[in-house]
């Protein structure tokens, strides 16, 4: 649940609202936006309270603690973002829209993660620098909620300067500063690197590829 007060709070101050004035909206007392953010009370949204925020924001109910979107067939439908994640030397995120969804069988997608279905999205690798792990035009499972406190050694997607790269990332003894590598040679790799200075997108945990 951390995550969605993560995702709502982002929402909030990307779009420069307040809580206040949300709540007022939901036709709460005008703590209530503030409370289930910062003191965790409530410990979920209101389902109407959900779709409400939701249709404002124009995001998917599910990235607000709703259930995802399952098929009948018993599949569960992650998003693809319409952005790049580039292996190589950056590229620019200008946006992150949901353009469409691939469907992932639900047992095996458990096997495999056990995040819920709202942080997980699908973007697309471009450029070699993480050769021979990943290629250009992968499609690479993004884990949204493994950052922060939960940041180990593995492969993640971060954005530094208004672009999103793939990297390895490597915490050095103490845990204040990383290194970012490429798994291609020809890249340079980055040593000591304030933790704070990088914002982690997610952790890479699957990926697809097209023969």
């Amino acid at each position: 649940m951390d995550d969605v007060r993560e995702t709502l709070d982002r929402l909030i101050q990307d779009n420069k609202d307040d809580y206040s004035g949300l709540s007022r909206m939901l036709g709460r007392n005008s703590a209530y936006i503030q409370q289930f953010i910062k003191r965790g009370s409530p410990r979920k949204l209101d389902p109407d309270d959900r779709r409400r925020l939701a249709s404002f924001y124009g995001v998917d109910e599910e990235i607000l603690g709703g259930p995802p979107p399952t098929t009948p067939d018993g599949m569960v439908e992650i998003p693809i973002l319409d952005v790049n994640a580039s292996a190589g030397y950056g590229a620019v995120a200008t946006s992150e829209n949901r353009e469409n969804r691939m469907g992932f069988d639900e047992k095996w997608l458990r096997k495999i993660t056990p995040a819920k279905a709202p942080s997980l999205s699908l973007i697309r690798v471009m450029g070699d620098s993480m050769e021979p792990t990943l290629s250009d035009g992968d499609d690479v499972l993004v884990d949204a909620s493994d950052h922060g406190s939960r940041l180990r050694d593995g492969v993640y997607v971060i954005r530094s300067d208004e672009t999103l790269v793939v990297k390895r990332i490597a915490l050095r003894p103490g845990g204040k500063l990383i290194t970012i590598a490429s798994d291609n040679a020809a890249y340079p790799t980055w040593n000591d690197v304030e933790r704070e200075s990088v914002e982690i997108i997610g952790r890479v945990i699957w990926f697809g590829r097209a023969l």
